[in-house]
């Protein structure tokens, strides 16, 4: 059988910018596929502002425990990297920038983290880390990795939940984050100053000033055929099928799930022009070929995961239910 699962983060909008985003948004492919349906299941978010409900569908889809999604092992094995028995950290240099009442976390895909300047940084963190009786480990400029064995109780929040918000409420908590809260002081101090912000606050870039763990956990994912298309590094690690190509997806055998990151950045950064750009090109690349091989039946179920922070929608649909002539096409699936 051929299945295609797109898993679509924040492509839920907020209710009350819905009659705006439904008015301007250009998305017939979309439209039939929500409406034409064969199968659709909504779910709560997971009760705590720490995970995204997308985060921890992936995490079920991997068959990862836990409460918080343990991406750590798996992404350093996309890395090529050795987790060993070890509980492990993904570890992402940071900005934390100084709001007028509140600390708020960057979302990291506005910091462009070279590979030198991230390598340096690094490389003055990492003795403060050893004493500290943790190791670190260097995956991407982007993604590093730090074993904390005795960090296991600690609750870490996802950084795309936390970004754009008072970080108040998702700094990490349990006793380990003592330690943390330690650590990440020393870190500010030795960064404050450091030639690499210095260039880049020259060219005008943000200052990386904070390290932000999450997604610790030792459990050992199960296979899936993931495609990544414009995420993050981290999750391009997890995705063992690697950068997605739209055609070549769509028209490959088997089962296999393409997770599309492009709408993440305008919701967090709250531009919702970008999020109509971004859904229209959605749109082009992924829903009308996709719909368009359900149709000639080459592609035998297309499902997709819609989320926003608190919801998850999974709807599927078949060449069978696109014959369903009295349902007219919508967008009101996506708006409700």
């Amino acid at each position: 059988m051929s299945h295609l699962t797109l898993v679509l983060p924040f492509s839920l909008p907020p209710k009350e910018l819905a009659p705006d985003l439904e008015r301007h948004l250009k998305a017939p492919a979309l439209a039939a596929i929500l409406s034409k349906s064969a199968s659709d299941r909504s779910t709560p978010g997971p009760g705590t502002v720490r995970q995204l409900p997308h985060e921890l569908w992936l995490a079920r889809a991997l068959d990862l425990d836990g409460d918080a999604p343990a991406f750590a092992r798996a992404a350093m094995r996309g890395f090529g990297l050795d987790a060993g028995d070890a509980h492990w950290f993904i570890v992402h240099p940071a900005q934390i920038e100084i709001a007028r009442s509140h600390l708020l976390l960057t979302d990291l895909r506005q910091l462009e983290l070279s590979d030198a300047h991230s390598r340096a940084l690094y490389a003055t963190a990492l003795p403060y880390f050893e004493e500290s009786g943790l190791a670190l480990a260097y995956g991407d400029a982007a993604t590093w990795f730090m074993r904390a064995d005795d960090w296991r109780g600690m609750e870490t929040a996802s950084p795309d939940a936390a970004a754009g918000h008072d970080i108040s409420f998702f700094m990490p908590a349990g006793e380990p984050a003592i330690r943390f809260r330690k650590l990440q002081n020393e870190i500010q101090m030795l960064w404050h100053e450091h030639p690499a912000n210095r260039e880049r606050e020259a060219a005008r870039k943000p200052a990386v000033n904070a390290f932000w763990p999450w997604a610790g956990g030792g459990t050992e994912p199960q296979p899936l055929n993931l495609y990544a298309s414009g995420a993050q590094p981290w999750l391009e690690a997890l995705a063992t099928g690697g950068k997605a190509d739209p055609a070549a997806v769509i028209a490959a055998p088997g089962e296999r799930t393409a997770w599309c990151d492009q709408l993440t950045g305008p919701v967090i950064g709250a531009d919702w022009s970008a999020w109509l750009v971004a859904m229209e090109e959605l749109e082009r690349e992924w829903f009308a070929p996709a719909l368009d091989a359900v149709r000639n039946g080459t592609l035998d179920r297309l499902s997709l995961v819609l989320s926003s922070r608190e919801l998850l929608l999974e709807t599927s649909t078949t060449r069978l239910a696109q014959r369903k002539f009295w349902r007219r096409a919508t967008l009101d699936k996506l708006f409700k």
